[in-house]
């Protein structure tokens, strides 16, 4: 899972190593949000599908939805880019995304891995390229499988 690249084409090079390797090990690509550019899309595209959407930098460069939801092994997936505050952030994914098991999101490039009180994941994989407040930039990994999630990891970048 990933959000918040922030690239231009000239740029797709200034994704981190660690991104391509693991895209090619994935069955599918999430992104929320602030891409910047729909060539880092085909690139991704490239190696697993992308499930998208458009972030508040990406309205003059991707066509993408601004919310999605999908199914990906059995498991009911939700993508939005930005959740709104922090403070009531729970409640309002949950009544967004009723259905969801997992909710991504990103904007604030803060990471977030967390089962709510409803039982749903709400995770922001950060940012792999500029790491704000954090000390190092961040990716997400989920594991899906027979309707279950088997692992939600967020991994950092060096």
């Amino acid at each position: 899972m990933l959000a918040d690249t922030h690239l231009t084409a000239p740029r797709l090079d200034a994704l981190p190593a660690a991104i391509w390797s693991v895209a090619d090990e994935a069955t599918a690509i999430l992104h929320a949000g602030d891409i910047t550019c729909p060539e880092l899309l085909d690139a991704l595209g490239e190696r697993a599908p992308v499930y998208a959407v458009l972030g508040n930098n990406d309205l003059d460069t991707v066509d993408l939805p601004e919310r999605l939801e999908f199914e990906l092994s059995g498991v009911r997936l939700a993508m939005v880019h930005d959740s709104g505050a922090r403070i009531g952030r729970e409640a309002r994914m949950h009544r967004w995304f009723p259905a969801a098991d997992v909710v991504v999101f990103g904007h604030s490039h803060d990471p977030l891995n967390l089962f709510t009180f409803e039982h749903q994941l709400l995770f922001n994989p950060g940012s792999p390229t500029q790491r704000r407040r954090r000390p190092q930039c961040s990716y997400g990994w989920l594991v899906l499988d027979e309707g279950r999630v088997l692992e939600h990891a967020l991994r950092l970048l060096d």
